[in-house]
């Protein structure tokens, strides 16, 4: 019989000691700040926080603060790129069938080589998108035979594929040739493909191991332009590479790779392009309706507002609407399709927080930090789960926890589940699955992802004994560094310091995001009041320790069913700087990620 999540948690676990504590009242086991060895003598003519901000983030050099083009890394230098466009262009008068992924990056991947072929003068194109409550993740071969019905030339596989042996095998025995173009790790066996092209493939000299899907696609595409060009190919009207940043810069924050130096230029340059108002029409109706405003707009806002609708089709329906989406020609005709991704984003939110709140009240009670045996990796299941959204509530819940999380959910066939994994700095979440495959063969069917996200399929008999060996081989990752729940920060701010000028040079000093941290801060405040807002958020005024000044704060999704009352007195916040623009009037407000009672 198969047994809820509640029971299979309280199986593994240390029994619930008397009176838990709610997980959101939880300190962390430390708060460490990012202290740079030093400060550059490059960095001196900086703002003294923006000074710090990059020395902790390994700037060095006032260089690799200029994010323009002539920073990217050459195309030529990723291998197998010029072999790529090479293919393309001898299946030019053929049928060319682009296959991607079902979530943003494999959305705008898409989209992307798409809007490029046909404006270079592929007229035959398409795409494909795997149903993954059908046929699962990748290019399988059931995908392959239902490509074929359209009788394609040559196959292109972005932000997938390099797992797809199988495939491969079976698009090259049906005649169809076969490109793959993927950044996840490959396995121990390449599929027969063409041409791959890959930046993490064993040998790669590419600067850049960090390039999302939508990042490949992009590097083949500029290939693809200049092998055009140098054959006399390219239409005179030809649109420049560069016109297809925006889609870039969307999937690259969208898929939480690192931003490195060659992703920030990415993503730098795309918002560039999306704020001059020079976006797909799908990108300016999926902001208008998230309510942002263009010329603002930020990575953050990409992740937060953009991304969560565009994926939200691949999770609960199609891809195909999010792809449309991004392909409409026309506004109004964008629009029709943001409406829909903006519908299914509302539904999932409901279904995510039915998911959630069941987890983490199974969490709350018996897997308290510093009382008792404690689990470096949690996984997480219960049979009413939907398959789509599990990966939300492994983040969601690891946000919680702060340890790396694994939520699973039946595949349908009555034998496997599905599971989402999602990471703590310093765990690579891929490589410990892989570590778990080689220790014990037959515990995961399939797996992959990178550092930070992954997924797996396993059979359901086996889950015990997987949770175990997880939650072993993450405790050999954490026992090299710093505790799993242990929060970085940019240290305190000075009185002086808490400013709308500092929150603006933070805002323009971006992109931020994945291993390139928007800059947190942190420091003992007394709250002067507060307000509830909109239910479970918390507006507060707060007044920082040996200071006479008081500023607006505020703290999203704070209340929950445990948490019923705003906090009060004196506490420890980690916080961002944030610029609340309401009727005109820019004011400074503290964004709250953590907040700890003091006595």
């Amino acid at each position: 019989m198969t047994k809820s999540f509640a029971e299979l948690l309280q199986a593994r676990q240390p029994a619930p000691v008397p009176t838990p504590e709610p997980v959101a009242a939880l300190a962390p086991r430390a708060i460490v700040r990012r202290a740079p060895a030093g400060l550059p003598a490059a960095l001196a003519a900086l703002h003294p926080v923006l000074q710090r901000v990059y020395a902790a983030r390994g700037i060095t050099e006032a260089a690799e603060l200029r994010l323009t083009l002539d920073r990217l890394l050459p195309v030529s230098s990723l291998p197998s790129v010029e072999a790529a466009a090479q293919l393309l262009v001898q299946h030019r008068a053929g049928r060319i069938l682009v296959i991607g992924d079902f979530d943003a990056d494999g959305a705008t991947s898409t989209a992307l080589m798409l809007r490029a072929l046909r404006a270079w003068g592929f007229s035959d194109t398409g795409f494909l998108v795997p149903d993954r409550f059908r046929f699962g993740y990748g290019l399988t071969p059931e995908i392959v035979d239902l490509a074929a019905e359209q009788a394609p030339a040559l196959i292109v596989t972005v932000d997938n594929g390099i797992s797809s042996v199988a495939g491969v095998a079976r698009a090259r025995a049906l005649g169809i040739a076969v490109l793959v173009t993927d950044h996840h790790l490959p396995g121990a066996q390449l599929p027969a493909a063409e041409v791959i092209v890959n930046p993490n493939l064993t040998g790669s000299g590419f600067g850049s191991r960090a390039l999302a899907g939508v990042g490949v696609a992009f590097y083949v595409m500029a290939a693809l332009r200049r092998c055009l060009e140098q054959q006399g190919l390219l239409p005179t009207d030809a649109a420049p590479v560069s016109e297809f940043l925006d889609l870039v810069a969307l999937g690259t924050v969208a898929d939480l790779v690192p931003l490195d130096a060659n992703n920030r230029v990415l993503v730098a340059q795309g918002l560039r392009r999306i704020r001059e108002g020079r976006c797909v029409p799908g990108i300016s109706a999926l902001l208008e309706i998230a309510k942002r405003a263009p010329a603002e707009i930020t990575a953050t806002d990409l992740g937060f507002a953009v991304a969560p609708r565009l994926n939200a089709a691949g999770r609960l329906d199609d891809m195909s609407i999010g792809i449309a989406c991004l392909l409409a020609a026309t506004l109004d005709e964008a629009r029709l399709g943001a409406a829909k991704l903006d519908e299914l984003n509302q539904e999932r939110r409901r279904i995510e927080a039915d998911m959630q709140a069941l987890a983490l009240v199974a969490v709350k009670g018996i897997d308290l930090p510093r009382r008792g045996p404690r689990r470096h990796g949690l996984c997480i299941f219960d049979a009413s789960w939907h398959q789509g959204v599990v990966g939300l509530v492994a983040s969601r819940v690891k946000d919680r926890v702060r340890r790396p999380v694994i939520a699973f959910a039946r595949s349908g066939d009555g034998q496997t589940l599905r599971g989402s994994a999602r990471s703590v700095p310093g765990v690579h979440i891929r490589d410990v699955l892989d570590a778990v495959a080689t220790q014990e063969p037959d515990l995961i069917a399939k797996f992959g992802g990178h550092a930070m996200a992954a997924g797996l399929t396993i059979d359901e008999a086996g889950l015990d004994r997987f949770s175990g060996a997880f939650d072993a081989e993450v405790g050999r990752w954490l026992a090299r560094g710093a505790p799993d729940d242990a929060i970085q920060t940019d240290g305190s701010l000075e009185e002086a310091e808490f400013a709308l000028s500092t929150a603006q040079l933070l805002r323009d000093g971006g992109p931020w995001g994945q291993a390139f941290p928007e800059p947190s801060f942190d420091g003992e405040f007394e709250i002067l009041r507060t307000r509830i807002v909109g239910e479970r958020h918390v507006k507060l005024w707060v007044q920082p320790a040996r200071s006479k000044a008081s500023f607006d704060a505020i703290a999203f999704n704070f209340l929950d069913d445990e948490v019923r009352e705003p906090p009060a007195g004196r506490v420890r916040l980690v916080y961002r700087l944030d610029i609340n623009e309401y009727r005109g009037e820019r004011t400074l407000q503290l964004m709250v990620d953590h907040l700890q009672r003091l006595p």
